[in-house]
């Protein structure tokens, strides 16, 4: 796909992702969530990729969602939702009869930040945000289920749904507090307010803040770091396996899937060598690939139906 929007750049086995509408502040629009769509799609089938950045292009992060349609933005029925994106799932009804499901049954245009996020949830690879400057609405949803996220000193950012009227979207419901905790994540989103970096810092959405022109580099070496040290399969798992127990209600889970991957990767080329390597005090070189090496029993959950 050629892309009108974003900018796809891969150096050094890292994948650089920036929203480019400078003159909108980077505002998100249809155009972009399909690119940012296919943007990882192409990550996840590159072997060569073991970790992405996603920035801005400009002295914004992202400004929201694009408001150029004025007060019917958010009105579906003002427009074609999503046009071209979509798959059977985009505007489903549920498969349970209202008799007996005792509710009423509608049809649901899908919110495109969430699909964005979760595309970004399912990703093989790290996911790094570098937020160079405001962040507001999907501008900074999208970036929640990002794996570690930095910030310019200059970063502005705003959970400003309830002061449009409308509700968190992206699916941050579930992953905001997952990322800092009820409170804060409440705190933020009824008061909708505009806060800088130092108190995302605090508030724990944000790993770290630098000064606007060291934070890719800084991004960068946070990426080289997982692709100098860790086996990409390793990585892959880690990342499925954190992010999907955060949903589970006891450890038990946990050591489920754990003991399965233990016992699988113990046999692996991967770890052999990783061991080796740190044995004879030299880099490891690992072999296995996402896109050929997983195990058999990924996915070990169920993907949920959209209804």
């Amino acid at each position: 796909m050629e892309y009108t929007t974003i900018l796809f750049e891969v150096s050094e086995q890292i994948c650089t992702i920036t929203l480019n509408r400078a003159d909108r502040l980077n505002a998100f629009n249809e155009v972009m969530l399909k690119e940012l769509l296919d943007a990882f799609d192409v990550v996840d089938a590159t072997d060569e990729i073991r970790a992405v950045i996603v920035t801005g292009a400009g002295r914004a992060f992202c400004a929201g969602a694009d408001l150029a349609a004025g007060t019917s933005t958010f009105d579906y029925s003002h427009r074609k939702a999503w046009d071209g994106l979509g798959d059977p799932g985009d505007s489903a009804e549920s498969e349970e009869p209202a008799e007996q499901s005792g509710q009423r049954q509608e049809r649901v245009t899908r919110d495109g930040g969430g699909r964005l996020t979760l595309r970004i949830f399912a990703c093989t690879k790290p996911v790094i945000a570098a937020i160079n400057g405001p962040a507001v609405g999907v501008g900074v949803t999208m970036t929640l289920p990002m794996d570690i996220r930095v910030a310019a000193d200059n970063a502005r950012i705003g959970f400003v749904f309830n002061a449009r009227g409308l509700v968190p979207e992206a699916a941050s419901s579930w992953f905001l507090p997952k990322v800092v905790g009820i409170s804060q994540a409440l705190e933020w989103c009824y008061s909708a307010r505009i806060f800088g970096a130092q108190e995302a810092l605090a508030g724990g959405l944000v790993r770290s803040v630098h000064p606007q022109e060291e934070l890719i580099e800084t991004a960068r070496e946070l990426a080289r770091e997982i692709v100098r040290n860790s086996a990409p399969v390793s990585v892959a798992l880690t990342r499925m396996m954190m992010w999907r127990m955060l949903g589970q209600d006891h450890p038990m889970a946990a050591h489920r899937i754990d003991s399965r991957a233990i016992e699988w990767s113990g046999r692996e080329p991967d770890t052999r060598e990783g061991i080796s390597a740190f044995l004879e005090k030299r880099p490891a070189e690992f072999t296995g690939s996402v896109s050929e090496a997983m195990p058999d029993f990924v996915p070990w959950w169920e993907e949920p139906k959209f209804s």
